[in-house]
């Protein structure tokens, strides 16, 4: 058996403060990893989009902290966010007077696909994309 150390397809997870350099960071974690990864450009920047919406979603929606992790997955990755809170994220119809409410659409139209688990401790809200 071979002990590997760093291994640059592990599982990257981070603890997130509801507050807005959280956005920040969770963009920098995702780009990072799609680097290490070998992934596309293309597929790095709609990630950081997806992560931004999800971390957000969690600082005005949710509760507690905000653990992202990010996965290496066959063709793209998979961006997991959890948050103490059980209220689940909706997609509305856009409101054209509206400059909010359009991040679920976002997340929608950028994964392949994407979903919530509930838990005994809040949700995941995740989104898995491909090249």
């Amino acid at each position: 058996m071979r002990l590997v150390l760093n291994d640059p397809l592990a599982e990257v997870r981070v603890i997130l403060t509801a507050e807005g350099g959280s956005c920040a960071r969770a963009r920098r974690v995702v780009r990072d990893a799609a680097a290490s990864w070998g992934l596309s450009e293309d597929l790095a920047d709609d990630a950081q989009l997806v992560v931004t919406e999800l971390v957000s979603n969690g600082i005005d929606h949710g509760e507690g902290t905000i653990t992202l992790t990010v996965s290496r997955k066959s063709g793209g990755m998979l961006v997991e966010v959890h948050d103490e809170s059980s209220a689940q994220p909706q997609v509305r119809p856009v409101d054209t007077n509206s400059a909010r409410g359009r991040g679920m659409q976002l997340v929608q139209a950028l994964s392949v696909r994407w979903g919530i688990t509930p838990d005994g401790n809040g949700k995941v809200v995740w989104a898995q994309l491909e090249d």
